[in-house]
């Protein structure tokens, strides 16, 4: 069959053909990632059902296997357990493999029985869904023959291609490998783009890490996730509901002194109590240090962003050195490096009372204040404001 029964001009079948695979990735970005894997989205079962229906007809992925090797890569980043680590594996590895790499983990039982559950298991999951994957593909292949003809194979390649490209190798590759951090978790999450447009806001890869649980991948006002605009429009018509999104910290300006509302805060807010004291902190002290270096000086600082602010658990040997080296030629880089380490330390601490952590943080501001660093002195009087977002 030459033509189908839709014939269209070239531009028409791209339209289409943009349409479709967009419509790929809001089911997996909403279905299977942000609800599914993440728990952080409830979607009425009918929105529910109609993303899992039109999966099997584009992807032949299971949400069972999905979820729990997106689970896995979460409690495993960036470490030889991850399913899909550039870090672990190399970049090239998991972004022209990326899809081999998941059909490889799918295979490992104990990935499915520990990071699985809570997926659907209904009649259609187990009878039609999972036991013919492949049938659903084939019989998108059908449909696009019958709507339009041979120009539906090369749309339904192109269909095939899309998520094993965007998502398994752009987003799981290029996502841990290039881009901007606004956060630092410990992993190499990046920010592909500020405009989360074209595959679905996952583009906001380092967001989405910093704060896993939440239904809204965009933090900067700067941002734009259109994952959350789709969650917005559902919301509106009771097809959806977010339950959890990454928390705004909260400021009471006459606030001087740290107390337990302080400490409540400051756990919800770590990471962007880190972003805002390498903003305010360590990136003034670093530019001071460049201004007045020596050439030989200048080369040691070139890429010292990265050494200084990145946890040492993914930092590369090359780094490591260059950290060692810049502490040890640079006193007041050294000080703010220490008082982030400190800092770091002071809710990390599990087992203390939050009595204990007070009293750490208390005596953390009372030296930081004291190093005669501006710049330290006005973080520390700032960190007294932070309340809970209950207050």
């Amino acid at each position: 069959m030459m033509f189908g029964l839709w014939v269209l001009p070239w531009w028409g079948y791209v339209a289409v053909l943009m349409v479709l695979t967009q419509l790929t990735i809001f089911s997996v970005t909403l279905y299977l990632h942000r609800c599914q894997a993440h728990r952080a989205l409830e979607l009425h079962p009918v929105v529910s059902h109609f993303f899992r229906f039109w999966l099997w007809l584009t992807t032949g992925m299971v949400t069972k296997e999905w979820a729990a090797i997106h689970r896995k890569h979460h409690a495993k980043v960036e470490t030889d357990e991850d399913p899909h680590s550039p870090i672990a594996k190399g970049i090239r590895k998991v972004f022209w493999e990326g899809a081999e790499l998941y059909r490889a983990e799918a295979k490992v039982k104990e990935t499915m029985v520990r990071y699985g559950e809570g997926t659907p298991d209904d009649w259609m999951e187990r009878n039609v869904y999972s036991r013919h994957s492949v049938k659903g593909i084939v019989l998108m292949l059908l449909i696009n023959l019958l709507l339009f003809g041979v120009v539906g194979i090369t749309m339904w390649a192109a269909q095939m291609l899309w998520i094993p490209l965007f998502a398994a190798g752009v987003v799981n590759g290029i996502g841990h490998y290039w881009g901007y951090r606004n956060y630092e978790p410990k992993d190499a999450s990046r920010n592909l783009f500020p405009i989360g447009f074209f595959i679905g806001g996952e583009e906001l890869h380092n967001n989405h890490h910093a704060f896993a649980t939440s239904a809204k991948f965009s933090t900067k006002w700067w941002e734009f996730d259109i994952g959350w605009l789709v969650i917005t429009v559902l919301s509106f018509f009771g097809l959806a509901k977010a339950k959890r999104v990454a928390p705004t910290p909260k400021m009471l300006p006459t606030k001087t002194q740290i107390d337990l509302d302080t400490i409540k805060a400051l756990i919800t807010y770590r990471l962007q109590v880190m972003s805002r004291y390498t903003r305010e902190v360590m990136l003034p002290a670093l530019s001071e240090e460049r201004a007045k270096a020596g050439k030989a000086g200048k080369l040691l600082l070139r890429k010292a962003k990265t050494a200084l602010v990145r946890d040492t658990s993914i930092l590369q040997p090359a780094h490591k050195l260059s950290l060692a080296a810049i502490l040890e030629n640079f006193q007041s880089l050294r000080t703010v490096y220490q008082y982030r380490v400190k800092l770091q330390d002071i809710w990390n601490r599990r087992a203390a009372t939050q009595a204990e952590l007070m009293q750490a943080l208390q005596e953390w501001c009372k030296q930081a204040e004291e190093t005669g660093i501006e710049a330290l002195r006005n973080f520390s009087v700032r960190l007294k404001t932070y309340v809970p977002q209950s207050v």
